[in-house]
């Protein structure tokens, strides 16, 4: 490396180790004695979280010196690369971004909290363009387009007869064969402690151990967690120069799970069912943001048809971080925006000739924001093309 590229390294570094300690998701959630209590209520009674509820649920780390942290890398980045300085300004753009998380998160409780959430994921209230249908008008005209397919029996679920054992040994095989037996790459297991089916880490993916599933599941984990979560991560991993792009702000959210949800798409591992749970996450966003609190949230999945055990695992993912009757935590929204922004992209990028510019939503944690720049570090060498691509790519 030169004396340039070893600046950047060392910049980048600094981002990465100071985003360890932050755990979003962790510091949201709400534990296990709250669904029980809720549910021996016979869903009746709102959860009992409030503002001490996440007191008494710390962090973990030194908010406010993980801020100055953030806010001296800045500094230092303005300093040494200058003011215009293109990869510069994308790791500013995440020091900003991650000061903000840590802010929302020591708003946990609060209506602080809420609106934080709404700067860094988006409401279910905006809009794409002026004058454009917004994400909640886009939830709403998926779930009608939803019904009126759902009734054809070839599209409909197939039952569930596959215990998380099953399916960790069979994403396993799975994904040996793309990203290669020998290293064992990619680690397949069973937790209990996840609230969804399936969540990916950096080189594995964890199965909650009591969850069932159906061959399609699994073919969706596989696209989803696999090729998309934890492929880009190892891309970002294999970054010499900007390690910066195996960790996620925010804003690499919407990137990340549009292409999951096209992955699924364009797999053959979507259908129905699955894209209306995305459509209604959006319907209980836009919901709690016009005042609707957790027990309208949760009457509303089961109006569609959802036990109450499901139905308050969906609406508990709406108020997490937040209470059952504040404003929601908007990050999944980032499944129908980013999908939608996604399809735009590669649509234009075909429509233009520009094929090339594709596989580099594949190199890491990126923004479609910061396409063209990347296209412009890989020409400089300071960004490597993805090692793990989708074979679709």
């Amino acid at each position: 490396m030169d004396e340039y590229q070893q600046t950047i390294r060392t910049l980048s570094d600094r981002i990465v180790l100071a985003q360890t300690p932050i755990r979003v998701l962790d510091a949201v959630k709400w534990d296990d004695t709250v669904r029980q209590e809720f549910l021996a209520a016979k869903g009746k009674a709102m959860p009992n979280v409030d503002r001490a509820y996440y007191d008494n649920r710390p962090l973990g780390f030194d908010s406010g010196a993980v801020k100055l942290e953030f806010q001296n890398i800045e500094r230092d980045l303005t300093r040494q690369l200058g003011q215009f300085n293109p990869v510069g300004q994308i790791m500013r753009r995440m020091c900003k971004e991650y000061r903000m998380v840590i802010r929302m998160l020591e708003a946990r409780g609060t209506p602080d909290f809420g609106l934080i959430s709404q700067e860094l994921y988006g409401s279910a209230s905006d809009a794409f363009h002026a004058g454009d249908p917004t994400l909640a008008d886009l939830g709403l005209m998926f779930s009608d387009y939803l019904n009126k397919i759902d009734d054809r029996g070839d599209l409909k679920d197939e039952p569930k007869t596959l215990t998380a054992k099953d399916a960790v040994a069979l994403l396993q095989s799975r994904l040996n064969t793309v990203f290669g037996e020998k290293q064992s790459t990619i680690r397949v297991f069973e937790s209990d402690g996840i609230l969804a089916d399936a969540a990916a880490g950096a080189d594995y993916i964890k199965i909650r151990a009591d969850a069932m599933f159906n061959e399609r599941d699994v073919r969706a984990l596989e696209v989803h967690e696999g090729l998309v979560h934890v492929g880009t991560t190892l891309n970002g991993l294999n970054q010499p120069i900007c390690t910066f792009l195996a960790k996620g702000p925010p804003s690499s959210t919407v990137t990340q799970e549009g292409l999951a949800i096209l992955m699924e798409v364009i797999a053959f591992a979507s259908y129905p069912s699955r894209l209306r749970k995305l459509t209604n996450r959006t319907r209980a966003i836009h919901m709690a943001e016009d005042g609707a609190d957790f027990l309208q949230v949760f009457n509303f999945f089961r109006e569609q048809g959802f036990d109450m055990e499901q139905s308050y695992a969906n609406a508990s993912r709406s108020f997490r971080g937040s209470t059952p009757d504040g404003l929601p935590f908007t990050k999944d929204l980032s499944y129908l925006k980013g999908f939608i922004l996604i399809y735009n992209y590669i649509q234009l990028a075909v429509r233009k000739g520009k094929l090339e510019a594709i596989p580099l939503l594949f190199c890491g944690k990126a923004t479609l924001e910061d396409m063209r720049t990347l296209r412009q570090l890989v020409d400089e060498g300071l960004v490597v093309p993805p090692k793990y691509l989708p074979p679709q790519f």
